[in-house]
């Protein structure tokens, strides 16, 4: 069951002045692929791949806060294409053609679509996923916040942007829980005697070396030949 309460759940989006070129970019976190629309749908159904009633009511908390999130963009979408229809900026837009207020499209005009999503029967799978995905929408944030037209809605995106880091350390402590925040096996399937061999197969100039190709993780093959090590 849900409700919707008719109040933000950051404080109120205060504008300089609307700008419709700037609310296109929004675009991108409403119908776009790293969107709060994606994500909101994405952890909800995951949080029925799990078993454990904790990690289940996270999910659910977060994928709560997502729509709320998706509220907040679609808000500063509507302040910026607001009183400004006879406007070269508007005319300019997809907002010009679809008319102002989010849509779900994203910021190139393209229509949202469930290929967004990356979910799984496998919750260790989906919350690496998740962690992925918060990278995303934290780095479109970021951007975003290089481009904003004032203060109000900069403050704003640093929000989101904010909570996007919270959710990724929650997503880590639940794996971390689990002992899986740094074990790459996961699933029945017993991985071949090739689990801890790394193949130099870039031999041009320096063979650069690290703990993702050394002992006592790995062992470190340098001309692997065709057939066999």
């Amino acid at each position: 069951m849900f409700f919707h309460k008719k109040e933000l759940i950051e404080k109120s989006i205060n504008i300089d002045e609307p700008n419709p070129r700037f609310a296109q970019l929004l675009l991108e976190q409403f119908g776009g692929a790293t969107g709060e629309l994606s994500a909101a749908l994405q952890y909800w159904v995951q949080s029925f791949h799990t078993e454990d009633p904790g990690i289940r009511d996270m999910l659910q908390d977060i994928a709560i806060e997502e729509f709320s999130h998706l509220e907040m963009i679609g808000k500063l979408i509507e302040n910026h294409t607001k009183n400004v229809d006879q406007t070269e900026a508007f005319k300019s837009t997809l907002f010009a053609v679809r008319g102002k207020g989010p849509h779900f499209l994203d910021s190139q005009g393209n229509a949202w679509n469930a290929n967004y999503l990356n979910e799984g029967g496998d919750v260790v799978r989906d919350l690496r996923a998740d962690i992925a995905a918060e990278a995303g929408a934290r780095q479109t944030y970021e951007q975003l916040i290089k481009l904003a037209p004032d203060e109000g809605t900069k403050k704003t995106l640093v929000h989101l942007l904010t909570r996007e880091i919270s959710h990724t350390k929650m997503f880590m402590n639940a794996l971390d829980s689990m002992g899986k925040l740094t074990d790459p096996f996961f699933g029945n399937i017993e991985p071949d005697e090739t689990v801890d061999i790394y193949y130099n197969l870039s031999t041009n100039g320096k063979d650069e070396r690290g703990p993702w190709n050394s002992e006592p993780d790995f062992r470190y093959v340098a001309n692997p030949q065709p057939g066999g090590q």
